[in-house]
């Protein structure tokens, strides 16, 4: 049996199943979903944004779903605390692909702004919720999108009405635990409405020595004035493989940061897709990932800039070690009105070892004139100059790798607009470069 085929016949013989615990707010786009996937099917490696990641191998393994959403007995706020020093946040927690309504503390967030579950928003707000939900995530455009919609019953909303400023972080904790290998299909809908400014901080962790596969799917709308901040965290297992794809949207003068940092996982496929539609906007798109045995990370970015006056910035990082694989592909697309466009796009790489491999294709594609707009790409190895003068002033060699591998990655992490945050990558960082397993302070997952 293909890949296709065993997830065609689950959602044929379980649609009712899966429909009775998902709002209908979420259902009405399911049996569209479930078409365009039968028509798309998975990418082939013959796709040329799919060269390096054969998705239907991963997505071949069975892999159990928990449609019926039989109930996870853990509290997740006592297995994992993660305390970020001095970031007071507001904390929540997704459990497989079940948001967790058992630890929900007493909101310290402004009056009319929602941070919790995806089913409870889509039944207190439908015409909310259905005016933006499955919209810049079109399920016609990507098949594991599409698979996504076709099985997701819960997620995460943070909703933020105008004029409203979230000085307080919101922190999502996303867990995997299972006895058996799982599949989890999750959510993620922030809808930033004109003027309004918000955090969010999203954390992914695997709590058994299982394997997992995760689809996330995220939309993210930027009001005209919107100010947002999104920070994704990514420290699992080399038994998690995780499919993300991030989607923004953005009006007039928005401000939106995407920072995705990977310190440990198995197999990953980052898309980001980012729209400018309203002039002024601007997006600030990094990420980097520390890997080394056999880990990959793939990334593919595509940022449109639609309207005049837009400007983008794209930095990825990639320290790749043992027989490790980064992958990045990355397209800034100016369309004919986009005048006085500044868009800039930096790839660079180090690989540690011979056998460690690179792949990266930067692309720009203008058809406006009166822009700014640049794209480099660099993979190379760590400066054997560096390490002989570090050495040469008693720094032992690893020592020295270590602090230069660290120094690479720095202005990634200096994008962060958190300071308590960045405080803490920076030492999550260097623990991962010392060989010690990387871990959020008091978590009791990953000790």
């Amino acid at each position: 049996m293909n890949a296709e085929k065993q997830y065609i016949e689950i959602f044929s013989e379980c649609k009712d199943v899966i429909r009775r615990h998902a709002p209908e707010c979420m259902n009405v786009v399911r049996t569209q979903a479930f078409t365009d996937f039968e028509y798309k099917g998975f990418p082939s490696l013959k796709d040329e944004n799919f060269r390096y990641t054969d998705v239907s191998q991963a997505f071949a393994p069975d892999y159990g779903l928990n449609l019926n959403r039989l109930k996870t007995y853990i509290n997740p706020a006592e297995i994992f605390r993660c305390d970020v020093p001095n970031m007071s946040a507001q904390l929540f927690f997704v459990v497989n692909d079940s948001f967790n309504e058992d630890i929900l503390h007493e909101s310290l967030l402004p009056e009319g702004v929602y941070a919790g579950g995806m089913k409870s928003f889509a039944e207190r707000y439908p015409d909310i919720f259905s005016q933006y939900y499955s919209k810049i995530a079109k399920t016609s455009e990507d098949a594991v999108v599409a698979l996504n919609t076709m099985f997701v019953q819960d997620g995460f909303v943070l909703y933020v009405p105008r004029d409203i400023k979230v000085d307080r972080t919101i922190q999502l904790v996303n867990l995997i635990r299972s006895q058996v290998d799982i599949m989890a299909n999750r959510r993620i809908l922030a809808i930033m409405e004109p003027c309004s400014e918000a955090r969010l901080l999203v954390c992914d962790h695997s709590m058994d020595d299982v394997r997992s596969l995760t689809t996330q799917v995220v939309e993210i709308y930027a009001g005209e004035g919107a100010y947002f901040d999104y920070y994704d965290l990514e420290e699992s297992t080399v038994s998690t493989t995780r499919f993300s794809s991030l989607h923004v949207e953005q009006a007039a003068l928005s401000n939106v940061l995407i920072d995705g940092i990977t310190l440990n996982n198995g197999l990953t496929r980052n898309n980001y897709s980012i729209s400018l539609n309203g002039e002024g906007a601007e997006a600030i798109l990094c990420g980097m990932a520390v890997l080394d045995k056999n880990q990959q990370v793939d990334t593919y970015t595509h940022i449109t800039h639609a309207v005049p006056q837009c400007r983008s910035t794209e930095l990825f990082k990639n320290v790749l070690n043992d027989h490790s694989v980064g992958v990045f592909s990355g397209r800034i697309l100016v369309k004919e009105d986009a005048r006085k466009t500044e868009a800039c796009q930096t790839n660079r790489n180090m690989c540690m070892t011979r056998e460690a491999r690179m792949y990266s294709k930067p692309q720009l594609e203008i058809y406006a004139d009166d822009v700014k707009c640049s794209h480099g790409m660099t993979t190379g190895q760590l400066d054997e100059q560096a390490l002989f003068y570090m050495q040469s002033r008693g720094i032992s060699r690893e020592e020295a790798k270590m602090l230069l591998s660290v120094a690479f990655t720095s202005d990634v992490i200096e994008n962060v607009r958190l300071e308590p945050l960045k405080d803490r990558l920076h030492y999550l960082i260097e623990k991962r470069f010392r060989g010690e397993l990387a871990q959020c302070a008091g978590c009791g997952v990953c000790k």
